[in-house]
């Protein structure tokens, strides 16, 4: 069976300068074993541009600690979390540190990307070395001065200390650490000595972000900047024929409009000015293929169900033959329906082409890929564009695939202007790039009270294997096994959405266990671990969970919930799950108020290693889990002539305040490296939902949003 395991790293990828010539050391670290053997440290310090780094430390003559963050931050606390790691085997004190924003480095580095819930999981132990090899760096500095041998030397809160009780700051000795050779061998520290990893740490931003300081896309401006809003296709399937923006140029403050590809270039000195003039653009299309309704989809979707060509993701045994021989067959079809992202911070990104260089700035997952594609787009060498991260308002896989940035560059380049393009939230919610509508199809075959088949379909629009993980639970649990996807091809634009592959599959496959437990006449929770017991001990290098840790997480919710033991009127629905590499496990507690189903609480149990950060972590839990509420009741986004239905949020239904339940969250303890948060608490929300409506209402949910379908269900008995 597949463990998790932490990345290593190799002495090379340690970088480190001379001294600064202001005094003081930098040293640069490459997170994710990416330092290219081509690429060497500078060597005249003093002409160093600090975004020629990754992620580094400075450290200054008076002992403060600048630690630079490379990766995007997304609202995920990276920014905080992975400073935390290097200062803790720095072992300096957490307010003597000051934490910057890298820029993109795509000479030292490749891996500057937000999702996947993997930049923790990737830098564990890379920046933990960072920080033990500067100390250490330190420790030999303070060492030849004294004339003592190094390992007789202590270090705490940024102060060295030899056997004498002599001590010394960091920064008295940082100009000689600079000069030394990087030590071979190092030690971390064990997990009981932390004494930054493990406590609760404010968000570095948390005062710009309550006052309102520029630290987003949004905020960004320079002098000379013109605004952009673009006019788009109405609808997918439709292209651009012919504009007329004669009255749109009138409007006060208006440069210029013009088109680019299938789009329409607004420039103005201001948005307001921007965004009124597009409105006045008149702007004729043409069909250029089928205007899809949600109609199509939903019957293209069941005929891929209903057909047989699929692509075999995973084949255990023999499922046909088990399906014959049962004395059961239990059949469900689960229906999610397309779902936009709703940042709070719609798209936005700066551009300023010139013949030199093309200098990017903004809100972007992906500024390697994104660069590399502005290179491409522009006919420029990939050397020739920086990218400048700015924090986000919110991403959830949409800002990874930068094509407002795109827009942004090809504007500039035509205009040869430094420009801002920017969404408002009807172009944010209408430009594209949904998560997909998804069915599943399972099947379990049972025979004499066992299950001895399960077959999983998926039909997907423009995406195969897109919500589909053949490998988690319950492969290898179930003897003959099968799983099969098929995709209907789209003109609507797809892509990843906060925990892609799992975020719907969760909801229909642990609905559905709680539905076999019932034909099964089993209890529902020890069907799962029944299940999990035929997982141990397996070899099976394909199986990416453990059932070890999911059986954990399962039990203490059971515990922490006091499943079963709610007083009348509490109804109970339980799920677990594995993602991301993390184990979670969710009950949650409906009651029902004017004939509807309220949830009142979600207790949520997680095993995600060692946690780095518990005020961070249980924000991301929190967070995850109501997102998961949220879009599950209520998510709902259709499609009428290829045009989307909903473009703001005065009809497309969020959830609201007052509709939060109480999140309960609990740790498994662990001395394990830590794994992902940002996305595992979202998938088995809806489920433990779905599950406590059928305790509730007895009114089984198969189809999100639940609010809308489950009156539906009613009104048709």
């Amino acid at each position: 069976m597949k463990r998790i395991t932490t990345p290593s790293v190799s002495r090379r990828s340690f970088i480190r300068t001379s001294a600064l010539a202001g005094g003081g050391m930098l040293i640069g670290f490459n997170l994710f074993q990416a330092c290219k053997p081509e690429a060497a440290p500078p060597v005249d310090i003093a002409d160093l541009n600090f975004n020629d780094f990754n992620a580094f430390i400075k450290i200054a003559d008076n002992g403060m600690v600048t630690i630079f963050s490379p990766n995007p931050e997304i609202g995920q606390g990276v920014k905080t979390s992975m400073p935390m790691l290097i200062a803790e085997e720095l072992d300096v004190a957490w307010d003597n540190v000051v934490v910057a924003q890298g820029a993109l480095d795509t000479k030292n580095f490749t891996r500057q990307v937000a999702g996947g819930s993997q930049s923790l999981r990737h830098g564990w132990e890379p920046l933990r070395k960072t920080g033990a090899t500067a100390k250490q760096m330190l420790v030999n500095a303070a060492a030849a001065k004294w004339g003592v041998d190094p390992s007789t030397c202590t270090t705490k809160e940024g102060v060295i200390t030899n056997s004498n009780g002599d001590k010394l700051g960091y920064g008295e000795v940082v100009k000689e650490a600079a000069s030394l050779e990087i030590p071979e061998d190092i030690q971390l520290k064990d997990p009981k000595d932390f004494t930054i990893i493990g406590k609760d740490i404010q968000n570095v931003d948390i005062d710009k972000i309550v006052s309102g300081k520029p630290l987003y896309g949004l905020d960004y401006k320079e002098e000379g900047m013109l605004y952009v809003s673009v006019v788009r296709p109405p609808a997918f399937g439709k292209k651009l024929e012919d504009f007329d923006a004669t009255e749109a140029k009138t409007v006060k403050g208006v440069v210029d409009i013009f088109k680019f590809g299938d789009k329409i270039a607004v420039m103005a000195e201001n948005t307001w000015s921007a965004m009124k003039a597009k409105k006045i653009v008149k702007a004729k299309w043409k069909d250029d293929s089928k205007l899809e309704n949600t109609e199509d989809h939903d019957k293209a979707l069941t005929a891929l169900l209903d057909g047989s060509e699929f692509n075999t993701m995973r084949a255990d045994g023999d499922v046909k033959k088990a399906f014959a021989s049962a004395d059961k067959v239990l059949e469900r079809t689960y229906e999610s329906p397309f779902l936009p992202h709703n940042c709070m911070e719609p798209m936005n990104f700066f551009a300023d082409v010139t013949q030199e260089k093309v200098r990017l700035v903004g809100p972007i997952q992906t500024p390697a890929g994104t660069a590399r594609r502005v290179a491409e787009l522009l006919n420029r060498k990939p050397e020739d564009v920086t990218v400048d991260m700015t924090r986000m308002g919110g991403g959830f896989g949409r800002r990874l695939y930068g094509d407002f940035a795109l827009e942004a560059a090809e504007i500039s380049n035509i205009a040869k202007k430094p420009v801002k393009v920017v969404y408002s939230r009807e172009d944010d919610m209408s430009a594209g790039i949904y998560r997909p509508a998804i069915k599943y199809r399972i099947s379990a075959a049972i025979k004499d009270g066992k299950l001895i088949g399960y077959h999983l379909k998926e039909a997907a629009v423009n995406s195969n294997m897109y919500g589909l993980i053949p490998n988690f639970f319950p492969a290898g649990a179930v003897e003959n096994y099968q799983v099969d996807v098929a995709k209907y091809d789209s003109n609507i634009t797809i892509g990843a959405w906060r925990a892609p592959y799992t975020n719907f599959l969760a909801f229909a496959e642990q609905s559905f266990f709680d539905e076999l437990a019932e034909v099964m006449e089993v209890d529902n929770i020890q069907l799962r671990l029944d299940l999990l017991q035929n997982v141990k001990g397996h070899n099976d290098e394909r199986i990416q969970y453990s059932p070890e840790r999911l059986e954990q997480v399962i039990k203490t919710a059971v515990e922490k919930s006091e499943w079963g033991k709610k007083p009348e009127g509490v109804f109970q629905g339980f799920s677990s799950y594995y993602c991301h590499n993390t184990h979670v496990a969710e009950v949650a507690d409906v009651v029902i108020e004017n004939d509807q189903p309220v949830v009142k609480k979600i207790t949520c149990v997680v095993d995600c290693g060692i946690v780095v950060n518990p005020l961070g972590a249980k924000n991301q839990i929190e967070g995850g889990v109501i997102d998961g509420i949220g879009h599950a009741m209520y998510g709902d986004f259709t499609f009428k002539d290829g045009q989307p239905q909903d473009t703001n949020f005065n009809t497309y239904r969020l959830i609201r305040m007052n509709e939060t339940p109480i999140v309960e969250t609990h740790f498994i303890e662990s001395d394990v490296a830590p794994t992902g948060l940002g996305e595992p608490t979202l998938p088995p929300a809806g489920a433990a939902i779905a599950n406590a409506i059928k305790a509730a209402k007895g009114v089984r949910m198969t189809k999100q949003p639940f609010v809308k379908n489950m009156k539906e269900k009613e009104l048709l008995g």
